[in-house]
């Protein structure tokens, strides 16, 4: 993939899963990468698997503006530019929707919608002054379809791809290009760092899922080839596609699998 070679690619929530794993490609295949996260020890084990190829490293919370516009600004001035921002970071809190607290709500919008918003916002203004760049933000396919067991992060991810989407068409004229990516379920630390509410955390995870993880690696690449071609919306696995296209068709054909989310989800809720 030699359009991501010297180039300055910065990657948000590179402590683990997905943003490690884009470092880990993107660094391999000569990218100039920057990194960061808010877990400290997580974005050191990240900087120690790259070892010695080319990096910048920030301790970074996406849920503070300031925090992410002096990052980025920092990064244009030090680097030259910025030609690929790959907003990543982000959380989840599972429950039955009526166990939320307005804290939980709030804490997952800030992270996964303003988060996304901050990072998109300051890379977009750098970039249209570049007149080229590609902000690539990563959602999910709950951000296409329904996903009882996590409304706050489903409510996120739908607006990520309502973000993207839109901004990619006003981008277009300016040289800049919006990618979302939209991925099934990946082989990822989200699950088991997720907070779980009412819930036996234990039992729910080691309950089976509908569709087999993605591995990591095989996410990223994906991602990559995606960005590659310049696609609006990057969705994997086939089961994924498939899915969504199910869902575009008539939304009782998914009916099914959705339902069967929070009926499962249910049986291991702590509160009746």
């Amino acid at each position: 993939m030699k359009i991501f070679e010297d180039k300055v690619c910065v990657i948000t929530g590179a402590g683990s899963g997905i943003g490690r794993q884009l470092a880990i490609s993107l660094s391999g295949i000569g990218a100039k990468v920057v990194i960061s996260d808010k877990n400290r020890a997580t974005l050191e084990e990240t900087r120690l698997i790259i070892g010695s190829r080319q990096q910048d490293v920030c301790n970074l919370d996406v849920s503070e503006y300031q925090e992410v516009k002096a990052h980025l600004h920092e990064t244009a001035e030090r680097l030259g530019s910025i030609d690929y921002v790959f907003n990543n970071a982000g959380i989840a809190i599972a429950a039955d929707a009526r166990d939320y607290e307005m804290s939980h709500w709030e804490k997952v919008v800030q992270v996964n919608l303003m988060g996304v918003i901050y990072g998109t916002d300051v890379a977009y203004k750098i970039m249209t002054k570049q007149r080229r760049g590609h902000i690539i933000n990563i959602a999910s396919l709950s951000g296409l379809i329904p996903f009882p067991t996590n409304v706050p992060y489903a409510t996120t991810k739908h607006g990520v791809v309502g973000l993207s989407r839109s901004l990619r068409v006003e981008g277009q004229a300016l040289g800049v290009n919006v990618s979302v990516v939209c991925p099934g379920f990946v082989e990822s630390n989200i699950y088991k760092a997720s907070e779980y509410i009412n819930t036996d955390s234990e039992r729910f995870l080691n309950a089976p899922l509908p569709f087999k993880k993605v591995p990591t690696e095989v996410a990223v690449n994906k991602i990559l080839m995606g960005v590659e071609k310049n696609k609006e919306v990057i969705v994997f696995p086939f089961s994924g596609v498939i899915t969504w296209a199910l869902f575009r068709v008539s939304a009782s054909l998914i009916a099914g699998v959705t339902k069967g989310f929070i009926a499962s989800f249910r049986k291991f809720r702590e509160k009746a």
